[in-house]
C-alpha cells in the first residue's frame, strides 16, 4: 500500500464516519478535511477537527505507519508545529507533540470498506497488465467515460501546445511560421519527423514567404534544403531546381541538412520523403494565406477540400528525381489529411484561439467526432479488452489516458480508477 492511497481516502472520505474516535479515545468529528497540499509539508491544510466537542484548526498528516513521524523527522521541523490530527494505517508508536502531550492520531485500517481495499489492490497488483483496470473497465458506466474522454483529449492538446509554444517563441510569435514547422514534422509521420522539421527549420520562414509564390522557386527551396540538390541530377526537371537553388543558396546564405536524414527503406512509395516534399510545396503554393483559412475552417468536408492539392507535373510520373512510374496525381489521401488535423491542426488552432480569449470546445468535438478513429497498436489493445472508439476524438482520450496515467499507475487521479474504486461500496 502506498501513502498516497491513504491521501485518496482522506480527501474523499472513503472510510466509516461513524463513531470516530483518536487512539486515546477522543470522539471526533470531521469538519472539513482540509487541502491537498502538493508541496512540503503537512499533507493537507486549513482542516477543521472536532474533538470531544471542541473545534480546531489546523493541517493534517499522513502516514502509512505512525512511526513514519520521527523516520521523516517531522519533530525537528516547525512546519508540522501546527498538525492537529495524524492519519495513520497502523498505529506502531506514540508521537508526541512539544507540549509532551500525544498527538491525536486516527487510524484507517479498520474504517476503509473492504471492497474498496479489494479494488485498490486489483489496480495496484505487480502482475504486469497493458493498463491496471483492464480486467474491470468494462464495468465502468459510459457516462464517467464520455466525460472523463473530454478532460483527457483536451489535457493532450494541452500537452502538445507545450511543443507549439517552443517554435512560436523561437519563430518571435510567428503563426504562419509555425504551421509550416508542424505540418512539415508531421508530413515526415514517425520515421521522418525529425529530418522534416530539421529541413523546415533550416531557413527563416520569411525566405519561403517571399519565395511561395513562384513554384520552381519554392520546390528549388524545399528540396534543396532537404539535401536532395546537392548531386549532380540527370532530369531536365531537378537540373533546372538545381540551377535556382544554388542562386537561392548564394543570395539567402542558407546551408542544406543532409539527404541521408531521410528514410526511404521499408516505407511505401506514397509516403517517400521526396513525395511528401512535393505535397508540401503544392499545399504552400496553391494557398497563400494556408493559416488564416485552416483557423476559420470547422468542417471536415472543408479541410479535406482544401489540402486536396496536385503535385507538380514531374511528381506524378515519379517518386523520386531518378525514376518515372506510372502516372498518378499523388494527392493527400483523406486518413493523411486526418493525421494532419489531428496532431497539427488541432492543437494549433486550440493554442491560437486561447491566446486570443476565445473557447471553441465544443466545435473541437464535434470536428474530432467526424474523423475516424486512429488505427495503432494502443488502440488495437484497448479494443481486445473491449474498449472500441468511435472516432478520432475518443482514441486521442485513449491514448492520453495510457500514456499519462495508465503506464504511470495514476489510478487515484484518474475518473476510471476512482469509479472501479468504490464499485460495490
Amino acid at each position: 500500500m502506498k501513502e498516497e492511497f491513504l491521501h485518496y481516502l482522506w480527501q474523499y472520505q472513503l472510510f466509516s464516519l461513524v463513531d470516530l474516535q483518536t487512539t486515546n479515545n477522543k470522539q471526533i468529528t470531521i469538519v472539513k478535511q482540509g487541502i491537498l497540499n502538493t508541496n512540503s509539508g503537512p499533507d493537507f491544510l486549513q482542516a477543521k477537527i472536532k474533538m470531544n466537542h471542541q473545534l480546531w484548526a489546523g493541517n493534517v498528516e499522513i502516514h502509512l505507519k505512525s512511526s513514519d513521524w520521527y523516520a521523516h523527522q517531522h519533530e525537528t521541523d516547525v512546519n508540522y508545529d501546527a498538525v492537529i490530527l495524524h492519519v495513520v494505517w497502523e498505529d506502531d508508536a506514540t508521537v508526541f507533540m512539544k507540549n509532551n502531550r500525544p498527538l491525536p492520531t486516527l487510524v484507517l485500517k479498520n474504517l476503509v470498506d473492504k471492497s474498496v481495499l479489494k479494488n485498490y489492490q486489483q489496480l495496484f497488483s505487480s502482475q504486469k497488465k497493458f493498463i491496471p483496470c483492464e480486467n474491470l473497465i468494462e464495468n465502468v458506466h459510459p457516462f464517467v467515460f464520455q466525460n472523463w474522454n473530454e478532460r483527457l483529449y483536451f489535457e493532450r492538446l494541452e500537452y502538445k501546445t507545450a511543443f507549439i509554444k517552443q517554435l512560436l517563441q523561437k519563430s518571435n510569435h510567428d503563426f504562419e511560421a509555425v504551421l509550416f514547422h508542424l505540418l512539415a514534422k508531421n508530413f515526415g509521420l514517425k520515421v521522418n519527423a525529425d529530418a522534416f522539421l530539421q529541413m523546415a527549420t533550416s531557413f527563416n520562414f520569411s525566405i519561403l514567404r517571399k519565395e511561395r509564390f513562384n513554384k520552381e522557386k519554392l520546390s528549388a527551396l524545399l528540396f534543396g534544403q532537404s539535401g536532395f540538390l546537392e548531386d549532380e541530377q540527370q532530369e531536365l526537371y531537378a537540373q533546372a531546381l538545381k540551377k535556382e537553388y544554388d542562386f537561392l543558396k548564394n543570395k539567402y546564405q542558407i546551408q542544406p541538412i543532409s539527404k541521408h536524414q531521410f528514410q526511404f527503406f521499408r516505407m511505401r512509395p506514397a509516403n517517400f520523403p521526396t513525395i511528401r516534399i512535393a505535397q508540401l510545396v503544392s499545399i504552400f503554393y496553391t494557398h497563400q494565406n494556408l493559416f488564416s483559412q485552416l483557423m476559420s475552417i470547422n468542417k471536415l468536408a472543408d479541410f479535406y477540400e482544401l489540402l486536396s492539392v496536385a503535385v507538380d507535373v514531374f511528381w506524378q510520373t515519379h517518386y523520386t528525381f531518378e525514376k518515372t512510374s506510372k502516372k498518378s496525381s499523388k494527392k493527400l489521401t483523406k486518413s493523411f489529411i486526418d493525421l494532419l488535423i489531428i496532431n497539427t491542426i488541432m492543437p494549433l488552432k486550440f493554442y491560437y484561439l486561447q491566446q486570443r480569449g476565445e473557447v471553441a470546445h465544443e466545435n473541437i468535438i464535434a470536428l474530432m467526432q467526424q474523423i475516424k478513429p486512429e488505427k495503432n497498436s494502443v488502440i488495437s489493445r484497448f479494443s481486445d479488452i473491449k474498449i472500441t472508439s468511435k472516432n478520432a476524438f475518443e482514441t486521442q482520450a485513449l491514448l492520453q489516458l495510457r500514456n499519462e496515467y495508465c503506464t504511470t499507475k495514476r489510478c487515484l487521479q484518474c475518473a476510471i480508477g476512482n469509479d472501479l474504486l468504490r464499485k460495490n461500496q
